[in-house]
């Protein structure tokens, strides 16, 4: 990773990892299970996250509420191994590829994204998702 500044070309089409992190230093990360290709969850990392990530092959993330590193599983033991890593166009995305060790969501689901939304005349609910 760098913090070298870059031309357009060279962030869209060169090989260096330069992280566009917004104004809070945080990147978003997307998380999908390598298999099935599930989203499981979306969260943010900072450049420790980030580090810590692509070092141990085990996916940490930077909460914003406890404003703190965390590795995902860190207390449940339900950890994320990392598969691969890919940045979108201009560096400001991940897509993380991984291969969860249980339940990604802290509720117990599979998936932080296990609801839907279904808009009824008086308005919308969530309704789970068929699994």
């Amino acid at each position: 990773m760098t913090d070298i500044p870059l031309t357009t070309e060279e962030r869209e089409s060169g090989t260096v990892f330069a992280p566009k992190f917004d104004a809070a230093g945080l990147v978003t990360a997307v998380v999908v299970d390598d298999g099935s290709g599930a989203v499981l969850v979306v969260a943010h990392m900072n450049a420790e996250a980030l580090r810590a990530t692509l070092e141990t092959g085990k996916v940490h993330f930077w909460s914003r509420s406890r404003e703190r590193l965390w590795m995902k599983g860190e207390t449940s033991g339900h950890v994320l191994f990392v598969d691969r890593v890919l940045v979108d166009c201009d560096q400001d995305a991940l897509l993380i590829r991984a291969r969860p060790a249980g339940p990604t969501c802290h509720t117990g689901a599979k998936s932080c994204f296990y609801r839907k939304i279904e808009v009824l005349d008086d308005g919308p609910i969530l309704t789970p998702l068929d699994t």
